[in-house]
């Protein structure tokens, strides 16, 4: 990563700690602009305003946890008032594609429990139509490859991400030359193949505020 991209994601990881609240329960993402909130969020102190954290991956558990932060189960919480997580692309819209990291079902879980969801990307994130990230589909891998073919039916070129497992012990195909003109119709035909887990498009529950780190500094959406 260059120093000017490590800059942007900084920028609006800074951004996203100014919503932080005492005594919260703070849902958590993964992915390398997560990395750069965690970083602050250790560095500066506020983790000892948070009474806990809610994480959307194995990763982001161990990183909470050597960082002295208690992590809760979601099925313990009953009131999760913020999630903050990346994305791989975005749209002005505020809906994303998710799921470069491999942590697509457990993030939408969170989102979907979250009152406010905050997502933080660099500008290189921000696109006119969502589609040119190969979108992430986790499916149970003895359907792998019916889903595939009922997939490449959309238009797109399914690959199966060879030698990843997810958290919950399923496959990923990432599907390629997917332009997407309909993210809340297709999120939910894809949602409904049989074997399929969850897909990486979050569109019918997209983010709540989108904080977009520039060289400048950062937009709000």
């Amino acid at each position: 990563m260059s120093d000017a991209a490590l800059r942007k994601k900084q920028h609006a990881a800074a951004q996203a700690l100014v919503h932080l609240r005492d005594d919260m329960i703070l849902g958590v993402g993964t992915g390398s602009t997560v990395e750069a909130f965690l970083d602050l969020l250790i560095s500066s102190g506020e983790a000892r305003r948070l009474r806990a954290a809610v994480s959307s991956s194995e990763r982001s558990t161990a990183r909470l946890q050597a960082a002295g932060i208690r992590v809760m189960d979601l099925n313990d919480v009953a009131a999760l008032p913020l999630y903050i997580d990346g994305a791989d692309e975005a749209t002005a819209r505020r809906e994303l594609i998710k799921g470069g990291g491999g942590a697509l079902t457990r993030e939408k879980i969170v989102a979907a429990a979250a009152e406010r969801f905050i997502c933080i990307i660099d500008d290189s994130k921000l696109v006119k139509r969502l589609g040119a990230f190969a979108l992430p589909v986790e499916v149970i891998p003895m359907a792998r490859s019916w889903v595939a073919r009922r997939l490449a039916d959309l238009g797109g070129r399914p690959v199966w991400r060879q030698g990843i497992v997810t958290d919950n012990g399923n496959h990923i195909l990432d599907i390629h030359g997917l332009l997407i003109a309909d993210p809340v119709g297709l999120e939910a035909r894809i949602s409904q193949i049989t074997g399929v887990v969850s897909v990486g498009l979050f569109a019918a529950r997209p983010a709540d505020l989108l904080l977009i780190g520039t060289e400048q500094g950062v937009d709000s959406l």
